[in-house]
């Protein structure tokens, strides 16, 4: 049995801290295993090229939107093989380089195989066993796949093997409503392909405010046929293409629609049943996440998780902030808590979605509706807006009344994920407050007015639904 100072099982955001120690420590002795390509799930396949590919598509659809300013464009054609082949390209290089500085680090022995608990701190690699006294599980996660009859044997994709895709199917259906769904529905259907969403919520994106949804699902029902509210129950083979029955959920009725390909996007699931933490004395949730308190301590002293492996918030800037109380609690010994009051997030859809904090319903329930302003802001109330004919585009914010607090923003427009970047940063002030928005010039005309006026207009839930009622439902 081979003894070591530390293992890490996953190269994602564990890098972050490992590397450099490796680096500075040259007496350290450190295994690190990964049974997939080196750099994590962002990197080799997830968020990196996913946005990739989502860039020639956003292109598509601004080209499409020539004629409105009086320009005569047309598109000849898409070459879906080399979009493809050149997001594999780019994240192949990043690849390679941190496969090289694994392979060639003199105190690390990098492992490409599957990791198994066989007892505490002892782990299976391969055909060989070594053990440490200290632990990291950033395992990541997998796409998540229902059990849905006939499934398996007509064949699907997911959001890890649409990656290898070449050719560009006529048809593809989208099984989920989340964030992966609306990303590729939006790369397929500007590619070229019929696209067809069938999610199982009620609404379209069903984490998002209502309106947000509404509004998303209304943009992108211009470029795909989106259904929500149904379950599909079964897939079948129907020669090369593959019939889909769908269950609307409540009721026994029936849709039926056939497509070339399909693509599940239904969230993302643990891999702890590769991992078996339980024979390391680990403790897993319900659904196979791997359990933390606020420090990142597992079970079993000395072993952290962090990452998609504790299934809280399964972003790679997340995991990243993650990584650094990690390494402030093992090895800095300051103690050091999580802190998720403003998480970001974007949906790279068309249009585009951003968010951070509460939802208006979540503030309300907190701290009383007494205690909550809405403020809200069209695009097109812009001079930049109506430059680029954005209609019903709109920045949503809510503080608490009083302290001028920050309690959440929400956007869905152009550029969403950079605006929104400026209500994240004052959340992580000492006071949280929106004051520096009001008090700083915006350079005009842009787009960032539209965060400007949201936070100038700050008005009661009741009255804001009023406002929702004019503009959006």
């Amino acid at each position: 049995m081979k003894e070591y100072d530390m293992i890490v099982i996953g190269t994602g955001s564990s890098m972050n801290f490992i590397s450099p120690i490796a680096e500075t420590h040259v007496k350290i002795k450190i295994a690190i295993i990964d049974k997939d390509e080196p750099g994590g799930i962002c990197l080799t396949r997830g968020c990196i090229p996913s946005k990739i590919l989502l860039y020639p598509a956003e292109l598509v659809r601004e080209i499409g939107r020539a004629a409105e300013f009086g320009i005569g464009v047309e598109l000849k054609s898409i070459d879906f093989k080399k979009v493809m082949e050149r997001m594999r390209g780019k994240i192949s290089k990043d690849i390679d380089a941190i496969r090289r500085g694994l392979s060639s680090s003199p105190n690390i022995d990098y492992y490409r195989d599957f990791a198994e608990f066989v007892e505490p701190y002892t782990i299976k690699v391969g055909t060989e066993t070594i053990t440490a006294k200290m632990i990291f599980l950033c395992t990541g996660s997998k796409p998540k796949i229902p059990p849905v009859k006939g499934l398996a044997e007509a064949g699907y994709h997911t959001s890890d093997t649409v990656l290898k895709m070449n050719e560009l199917p006529e048809s593809i259906a989208i099984m989920g409503g989340g964030f992966i769904a609306a990303e590729y529905a939006h790369f397929f259907s500007a590619m070229g392909s019929k696209v067809t969403i069938i999610g199982r919520n009620p609404r379209f994106l069903p984490d998002e405010e209502p309106e947000t949804s509404e509004l998303a699902r209304r943009g992108m029902s211009k470029y795909m046929d989106i259904i929500t509210n149904h379950e599909i129950i079964e897939v079948q083979a129907a020669g090369r293409k593959k019939k889909i029955i769908a269950q609307q959920r409540g009721s026994e009725k029936n849709i039926e629609l056939v497509a070339d390909e399909i693509l599940v996007a239904a969230g993302r699931a643990s891999n702890t049943d590769i991992l078996h933490p339980e024979k390391g004395g680990i403790k897993t949730d319900g659904q196979g996440w791997i359990v933390v308190n606020e420090y990142f301590e597992t079970s079993k002293p000395n072993i952290w998780a962090f990452g998609d492996a504790d299934g809280k918030y399964l972003f790679k800037h997340v995991a990243n902030y993650e990584s650094r109380v990690v390494f402030s609690n093992a090895f800095l010994g300051k103690k050091v808590k999580a802190d998720y009051h403003a998480v970001p997030y974007a949906i790279f859809s068309y249009p585009e979605i951003a968010g951070v904090g509460l939802k208006e319903k979540e503030a309300i329930e907190k701290y009383g509706e007494k205690n909550v302003l809405i403020g809200f802001s069209m695009y097109q109330d812009t001079a930049k807006g109506e430059a680029m004919e954005v209609k019903h585009c709109f920045v949503k914010v809510i503080v608490e009344v009083n302290t001028n607090r920050i309690l959440g923003a929400h956007i869905i427009g152009p550029h969403a994920s950079v605006l929104i970047q400026e209500v994240v940063n004052l959340m992580y002030t000492p006071e949280q407050s929106f004051s520096p928005i009001l008090n700083g010039m915006h350079i005009h005309p842009s787009l960032s007015e539209v965060v400007e006026k949201a936070f100038i207009s700050l008005i009661p839930p009741a009255h804001y639904r009023h406002i929702l009622e004019e503009h959006i439902f």
